[in-house]
């Protein structure tokens, strides 16, 4: 096998059909169709199914799908330097964010990295904690920003910044202030699924002081939970900074958790196994100066300062 079979491979699995590659390839299908064959032949097994729908990996495809992902990566990690050795830093950087993190953090890194350094593609993909950290376990990214250290072999989790978790209740609301996770037992919540690793900080903090909170409605969508909050469909927890302009429009109202409050941690998070670029490098210092701005400017609204020592949910 050479790095051409391995990346039209690749293609043909990330596409789900032979069409759909020879498009994105601008190579004809009976091209890689014959490619495929060959492999096939060469590694004594079938790599795809082929389905009405398109193709799916086999087990085996699964595992060089996996190792072509970093083998490709690491071959394109490794031209970007050699070609900017003596020169400004160049190349793709691939960022994984939660949404809450990328809408304030993805338009500013972006805009900075583009004045700084031109020639590095930064390219950031979003979802919930849990897909985010999947994908950089597959090399599909090369960078996470998680809520939580994982604390696996091979990860390396640097601290990025600590935000306060609050109470977001309907306007009007006479909830006391601060009140304790004790205090919510009987209270309508509107929280995310279980596959959010913010409901899996909440679950787990409820747990640890003793208190059993009911979840009536779970949607994994923070406008909308704000919007059924705002409709005094119940009330939810949710970061302050994701909350924080609806709380001064007087949309929603705001409590605080009684001392030590309730926090969570986020991480910069890569593989050790895995080489940082100087391209990346140098998008991981301008990450962590950008998150340092925004806080610094108000625009990521933490309230009060990041407290060092503040415990986790």
């Amino acid at each position: 096998m050479d790095l051409r079979q391995l990346r039209y491979f690749l293609t043909i699995v990330e596409q789900g059909s032979f069409s759909r590659a020879a498009a994105v390839l601008n190579v004809a299908q009976p091209a890689l169709s014959i490619h495929l064959r060959k492999m096939e032949d060469a590694l004594g097994t079938p790599l795809l199914i082929r389905r009405p729908q398109g193709v799916v990996p086999t087990e085996a495809g699964d595992l060089l799908a996996l190792r072509a992902r970093r083998i490709l990566s690491e071959m394109a990690r490794t031209e970007d330097e050699i070609r900017s050795l003596h020169s400004d830093p160049a190349g793709e950087v691939r960022l994984g964010f939660p949404a809450t993190v990328s809408s304030i953090l993805s338009v500013p890194l972006i805009s900075a990295a583009r004045d700084r350094y031109p020639r590095i593609r930064i390219n950031i993909a979003e979802a919930m904690s849990g897909f985010v950290s999947e994908w950089l376990m597959d090399g599909r990214i090369d960078m996470a920003i998680l809520y939580n250290d994982i604390g696996q072999k091979g990860l390396r989790s640097d601290l990025l910044l600590k935000e306060e978790l609050v109470m977001l209740t309907p306007p009007g609301d006479h909830m006391p202030d601060p009140v304790s996770l004790a205090d919510l037992q009987r209270t309508a919540l509107i929280l995310p699924s279980s596959a959010h690793g913010l409901r899996r900080m909440i679950d787990q903090a409820a747990r640890h002081a003793g208190s059993k909170l009911t979840c009536e409605v779970e949607i994994d969508s923070f406008s909308n939970i704000k919007a059924l909050v705002a409709g005094a469909h119940g009330c939810s927890i949710l970061p302050y900074h994701a909350v924080a302009a609806e709380a001064k429009a007087g949309l929603v109202g705001i409590r605080h958790f009684a001392e030590p409050r309730l926090w969570r941690s986020a991480y910069l998070v890569h593989m050790t196994d895995r080489p940082m670029s100087r391209a990346g490098e140098v998008i991981a210092d301008l990450l962590r100066e950008t998150v340092a701005t925004l806080l610094a400017d108000g625009a990521w609204a933490i309230d009060g300062l990041i407290a060092p020592g503040a415990p986790d949910v």
